[in-house]
């Protein structure tokens, strides 16, 4: 879902903020921005910000960035002098402003040079510095990525990029009645799916439309909203995580359903029969797993290695027990030849999806906010409804999966 307004990179971001600042203190307080202001300004933030106007090579954009961190911060001194109208720190663009300064800009301590006579210190100044990966970056969810809409965000799924919000669609698909969107989620773009899955439940539950059975593609899926979507009495259907381990994706090794799992005893036994050496927590990212460890006395001459781990010893990432069973029992259940046919009915969510984009716009966003912006998404949903509805009561079938001639063609039986 993109964002109405120009796609901008971090050195064009904290050009344009600037810039927007500037203005926005032209309009607010002409005659204090006048006394406060650096005249070449004028020349820098006159026009909006471009990648064209940025001289080229690596040290001298680090240099025009530093350039325009040091104007920031001349800036926000002068707001936050003793002497200035506290009111000019409530100004939306000049505390955006504060926030890009931060998140783009750090300020080092370097010693000047040493004084005329001899033994004399040099004095400390305070730099201002352009942030890389190595100073820390601030994550995309909190990162601006325009001033004229803050809750626009850079994401990025698969090869797509985009600044902007996400979009979550939920609809019917029972048999004998219209397909109806029942409800909207508009996310800031960096949320992953997994994530705004509980709100959706808690959304459709308020409404007394909770399903028995969720059908959602793989970014819904996930060890932890297996067990949440149970609790609520949803069957969450869709693709299992996989395993990407070596030994699962080889089909050769040994994977973690190779191994005996005492979890009373938090002991693991191998396929050759040797027992886990510890089993301990770990925290990641906020969630809970374990580490089952083996011992390298018994892996290294084990004749099973092979198959089995690329190291000294074999170590184990395990969900909490409700988490690992429950996702086992999915991977299962997505084998059976069942679970394609009823996960088939889920087709027909992209094919609203493709309705919204290319007849109602709904990848683009009208509004600046995220609140506006979901407005506009709970409108397009309704007007689907509402052409739905309307089809429905006139009794016009739904619409097949569209085929290509040739498709068409090779699926007719062959006559006699």
């Amino acid at each position: 879902m993109l964002g109405v307004v120009r796609s901008l990179n971090r050195l064009e971001c904290v050009t344009e903020t600037l810039r927007a600042a500037l203005n926005a203190l032209a309009s607010a307080a002409p005659e204090w921005l006048r006394m406060h202001a650096d005249p070449a300004w004028v020349e820098r933030y006159d026009r909006r910000a471009s990648d064209y106007d940025v001289p080229q090579g690596e040290a001298k954009r680090r240099a025009h960035a530093e350039q325009i961190g040091r104007d920031g911060h001349q800036l926000l001194a002068a707001i936050t002098a003793p002497g200035a109208p506290t009111w000019l720190r409530e100004i939306p663009a000049v505390e955006l402003l504060r926030q890009v300064w931060l998140q783009n800009f750090c300020l080092v301590d370097k010693a000047l040079p040493a004084g005329p006579e001899a033994g004399e210190p040099g004095e400390a100044a305070r730099l201002v510095q352009w942030r890389t990966n190595q100073e820390g970056l601030a994550p995309s969810l909190l990162m601006a990525a325009s001033p004229y809409d803050p809750e626009v965000h850079y994401a990025k799924k698969r090869s797509t990029t985009w600044i902007g919000y996400k979009v979550h669609l939920t609809e019917t698909c029972d048999e004998g009645g219209p397909h109806l969107i029942t409800h909207v989620e508009t996310t800031p773009a960096p949320v992953v799916d997994r994530d705004a899955l509980e709100d959706f439940h808690e959304a459709l539950e308020a409404k007394g439309l909770l399903p028995d059975t969720h059908l959602v593609d793989a970014g819904y899926v996930a060890a932890d909203q297996l067990v949440a979507s149970r609790k609520k009495g949803v069957r969450l259907l869709g693709p299992a995580p996989k395993d990407y381990q070596w030994q699962g994706q080889s089909g050769e090794g040994f994977t973690v359903q190779d191994f005996l799992l005492d979890w009373a005893r938090e002991v693991a036994t191998c396929p050759a029969g040797h027992q886990s050496k510890s089993w301990g927590p770990d925290y990641h990212q906020g969630r809970t797993a374990f580490k089952v460890r083996f011992s390298t006395t018994d892996c290294r001459p084990c004749p099973l290695k092979p198959q089995c781990t690329r190291s000294g010893r074999r170590l184990l990432t395990l969900r909490p027990r409700e988490e690992h069973e429950t996702l086992e029992a999915a991977r299962e259940r997505e084998a059976q030849p069942t679970f394609s046919k009823e996960y088939q009915q889920r087709a027909g969510i992209e094919g609203t999806i493709s309705a919204g984009v290319r007849t109602l716009h709904l990848r683009r966003s009208r509004y600046i906010g995220l609140a506006k912006t979901h407005l506009q998404h709970v409108l397009t949903a309704a007007a689907m409804n509402l052409i739905r509805l309307g089809a429905w009561f006139a009794g016009t079938p739904l619409a097949r999966t569209r085929q290509s001639a040739f498709t068409g063609l090779m699926t007719l039986p062959i006559s006699a």
